[in-house]
């Protein structure tokens, strides 16, 4: 879907987890880029309407690309490096409270 602008240099691969489904991405990526290589589309619904939403921008400005990345919820996914072991989940709707007891 999408090619480096430089020529293809070897780099590692990491592993990472979205929705619980393992996920190969190379080293240096962001998690945007490296999620919609692997055909994950949407990325998440909009808290009013429920409307899908997969990044636009992919420099951090339309805030489309949000998830979850280990437990942190609303992360920008184009902002974000992939990093071995990542648990990524998508989400719908409002970012949950958590209680703090």
């Amino acid at each position: 879907m999408f090619r480096p602008i430089e020529p293809t240099l070897a780099r590692q691969t990491v592993l990472l987890q979205v929705q619980g489904r393992p996920i190969t991405a190379r080293e240096g990526d962001t998690l945007a880029i490296a999620l919609l290589n692997a055909g994950v589309v949407p990325f998440r619904q909009t808290p009013v309407s429920g409307q899908p939403r997969a990044p636009l921008c992919l420099m951090g400005v339309c805030f489309d690309c949000l998830v979850e990345v280990d437990g942190r919820q609303n992360v920008q996914s184009c902002m974000v490096e992939v990093s071995e072991g990542m648990q990524v989940r998508l989400q719908s709707g409002a970012r949950r409270v958590e209680d703090a007891a």
